[in-house]
């Protein structure tokens, strides 16, 4: 998915410079400015960085400290010496306490934990990626079906702009008719509303237009008020099978998220059963400490050094809380392999139900292109028969809705190929630029 971006750097700036866009270019688009790709895209940093032995507790620990007291006091000694007991008193003596310490500590034993919690974050992090391949493959399958749907309207556009000319050209017909009285005032009156209606249906379309534009444009993470032209047609690849795409449907990432996250809870099983076992740490470090005063029988004392030592944790009995949490844990592990299964499956089933929609849409799309060319050429007949007074302007508002009706499903049935033609990929994991 990396290699995706090096070619969205270099389409990018040309789409946009060009002033038209493919749906290429707007996937690739997409894939640079995304706002969800950029997060899951830092996700995988924050796992990159998590993704060490020392987070996993396996690196030595070493802390410094130092204190510096100063203090006023009053004494008041006894003191048993061999010339006999005396008295030592003063008040307002100054006193000063330094200590410092340099202390390391490592963990030796801990019932393999450390070893636990550095695979489970290896596993995180691969689970982060599995969740940006997903939103990639999520944002490559709205970005193309906004594109489509955008075309899709366009398409109706088109349809209308032609129904337009037919109702042009019956007005214009109509208008010779009534100069030389084979025509009334009504049929005049309501053709000219017919262009009018259908001039209207034409502004409210491209209303629709622009407002598809700009969700795609909110997708692209582009301005809404964006002046690009889109020039792709809806193509369909026609021979997808269902069985390839159920083998690959396993490389989905979902689903490959999924597996991970049974890894990680069983890994949570293996941390919460060590902390059951001794832990060994090895202790070292350097201490230096000096104490002075003015007054009483000792006025220097200063020691320093090295030290050395081992420390072992045994853990006895804390209420059967740690029982308690491992079997908590291994419930999750459960619960992520019945999770997985439950995904699997709900795949399988979409894919069975797109995959039919599928195959049964790319045959209706062949009979409703003979529909759609006998409809073009019912209103071109009919308007030749109405120049000959030998068909009604009923007859001709019918083959006109006629022919819109099969123009609109002709476009429909494509676009519903092809969303279903990216729905599989999807599934997959297969979408690419």
């Amino acid at each position: 998915m990396r290699k995706v971006f090096l070619l969205a750097m270099v389409y990018c700036c040309q789409a946009i410079g060009q002033n038209h866009l493919s749906v290429h270019d707007a996937v690739n688009l997409a894939l640079q400015h995304n706002f969800n790709i950029q997060i899951a895209k830092s996700n995988i940093d924050i796992a990159k960085i998590n993704n060490n032995i020392g987070i996993a507790g396996g690196l030595p620990t070493v802390t410094g400290n130092a204190t510096n007291q100063e203090s006023i006091v009053n004494i008041n000694q006894k003191i048993n010496s061999v010339t006999g007991d005396r008295d030592l008193t003063r008040n307002g003596a100054i006193s000063n306490n330094l200590n410092a310490s340099i202390a390391g500590s490592m963990v030796l034993y801990n019932g393999y934990r450390v070893v636990a919690t550095k695979k489970q974050l290896e596993f995180i992090q691969a689970q982060s990626e599995s969740f940006f391949n997903s939103q990639v493959q999520n944002t490559i399958a709205a970005v193309m079906s906004k594109y489509f749907d955008v075309i899709r309207q366009q398409s109706y556009i088109k349809t209308l702009t032609q129904s337009i000319e037919v109702s042009k050209k019956q007005l214009e017909i109509i208008s010779i008719k009534r100069k030389i009285g084979f025509a009334n005032d009504a049929d005049y009156f309501q053709a000219e509303i017919d262009l009018h209606s259908k001039e209207q249906d034409l502004q409210s379309q491209k209303i629709m237009v622009e407002q598809g534009k700009a969700d795609l444009f909110n997708l692209l993470s582009l301005p809404a008020d964006s002046s690009i032209t889109f020039t792709d047609s809806i193509a369909i690849e026609n021979n997808i099978k269902l069985e390839d795409v159920l083998n690959r449907m396993y490389q989905n990432p979902d689903i490959v998220a999924a597996d991970q996250q049974i890894n990680i809870n069983a890994l949570t099983e293996k941390q919460t059963a060590a902390q059951r076992y001794p832990t060994l740490r090895v202790n070292s470090g350097i201490n230096y400490g000096r104490n002075t005063s003015n007054g009483g029988q000792i006025l220097l004392n200063q020691s320093y050094g090295p030290y050395v030592g081992l420390g072992i944790s045994v853990p006895i009995y804390n209420g059967s809380i740690l029982k308690r949490q491992q079997q908590a844990a291994a419930i999750n592990t459960h619960i992520a392999k019945v999770q997985k299964e439950a995904t699997i499956l709900n795949y399988q089933t979409d894919l069975t139900k797109t995959y039919q929609a599928y195959i049964h849409t790319l045959d209706l799309i062949t009979t409703q292109y003979a529909i759609n060319r006998l409809t073009e050429q019912l209103v071109n007949l009919t308007l030749q028969r109405f120049s000959l007074s030998q068909a009604t302007i009923l007859e001709v508002r019918a083959a006109q809705q006629s022919f819109e009706e099969a123009g609109y499903k002709l476009v429909n049935l494509n676009y519903a190929a092809k969303t279903a033609e990216i729905e599989l990929k999807r599934v997959a994991g297969i979408l690419a630029p």
